[in-house]
């Protein structure tokens, strides 16, 4: 954006808004450049003209925890150029970005030489930035502490559950070698153990989350198989729940991909889907495109839709509505499967039902984190 038209320069009347654009400097960062550092002496005030800041605090040797963000439009260092303290946090481009720089004893003298009325609409903008700034650094705590809490729960259930499923995969095996012959009960053994391993694997995932990582086992996939195992597992579950389950173009369609988390994803979807439908029944159809070197899922159902409060922020951690038990995870944990696997999601949800579209790269060419994954197909922790 001008200079000129940026929200700081038009608080002043048009004589010292031209005064603050001579003494300006415009300047270019790139990704990552440091604009100012935490505890330094305050020179400047900044416009954001183009790009994003971000600014944090230190909460060890190279351990910042980022507690707000600029955007064009913005500014920044206010607080040191009026008080003179040293600043409050650090602050580094996000992309790139452009900066006006205003020296602080210019701005000072011409502040000085400013109108009553003008300053007040500066300042009465200035508290409302760090109420703002204030909430969001409480939320970011809060989310941090949950996060934890969270995990030493998960570990200690992960650790007292560990003797009973194996006791219970101990007694499905000992059944299984019992009646070799019986069909029926070689199927409900097998069922019995997938779902225990299934357990493990959910808690495991939601310790991985916890702390931030996503620790995929990659290796080629055909989809079809995937979801193929996925019905399995829930065929009870959606008879019971009155529920029409329909998958269509998933033939011939191969992943580079972590089965057992895919499935974790399409869980934590369905159920939610399921859980809409209120115990009334519905239909739930997905459907798989094969576009170059992508492939486009589609996770539809005709149930009521997701509710308008929360749509925004449907894929943040902790975000429920009207569900019992519900912890708010079970999407962010989708969103954080399908991103480190390099891929996208989204949705659209309307009263006649939610869509969900999702984005994976096909075996052929995989990039996870920007570089390509190797033939074999290597353990991958993904950092988010």
């Amino acid at each position: 954006m001008d200079l000129k038209s940026h929200r700081f320069i038009l608080y002043f009347q048009e004589e010292q808004a031209t005064e603050l654009c001579q003494v300006a400097t415009v300047r270019s960062f790139k990704d990552g450049m440091l604009v100012f550092e935490e505890n330094e002496i305050p020179d400047s005030l900044y416009l954001v003209l183009t790009g994003e800041v971000e600014f944090s605090k230190s909460l060890g040797p190279n351990h910042y925890q980022a507690i707000a963000w600029a955007y064009p439009n913005d500014f920044f260092g206010e607080f040191g150029v009026l008080d003179g303290q040293p600043r409050s946090a650090r602050a580094i481009c996000r992309g790139d970005t452009t900066l006006a720089k205003i020296p602080r004893d210019l701005l000072m003298e011409i502040l000085g030489r400013t109108p009553g009325h003008v300053v007040l609409k500066l300042f009465s903008h200035i508290i409302q930035y760090l109420r703002m700034t204030t909430d969001q650094y409480v939320h970011e705590i809060m989310h941090k502490q949950k996060m934890a809490l969270i995990g030493e729960m998960v570990n200690t259930i992960v650790h007292d559950f560990k003797s009973p499923f194996t006791g219970i995969l101990l007694s499905s095996s000992m059944l299984r070698e019992m009646h070799p012959e019986d069909e029926e009960t070689q199927e409900w053994c097998h069922l019995i153990e997938t779902q225990v391993s299934r357990m493990l694997g959910m808690a495991e995932e939601l310790l991985e989350f916890t702390r931030g990582t996503s620790t995929l086992q990659k290796k080629p996939v055909k989809l079809s198989e995937v979801f193929a195992k996925f019905e399995k597992m829930n065929r009870i579950y959606f008879k019971e729940a009155q529920v029409d389950f329909v998958v269509s173009g998933v033939e011939d369609i191969v992943l580079a991909a972590d089965d057992n988390k895919l499935i974790r994803v399409w869980q934590n979807l369905v159920t939610n889907a399921v859980d809409a439908f209120d115990g009334k029944g519905g239909r739930i159809e997905i459907a798989a495109t094969q576009q170059s070197q992508w492939v486009y899922l589609k996770i539809a159902d005709n149930g009521p839709g997701i509710p308008q409060e929360i749509q925004s922020r449907l894929f943040d951690a902790f975000v429920t509505y009207g569900k019992r038990g519900g912890t708010g995870l079970g999407t962010a944990i989708a969103r954080s499967i399908i991103t480190a696997h390099g891929g996208d999601i989204s949705f659209t949800s309307n009263s006649t039902g939610t869509t969900f579209l999702i984005k994976l790269p096909v075996a052929e060419s995989v990039v996870d984190s920007g570089i390509a994954i190797e033939p074999n197909f290597p353990v991958k922790t993904v950092t988010y």
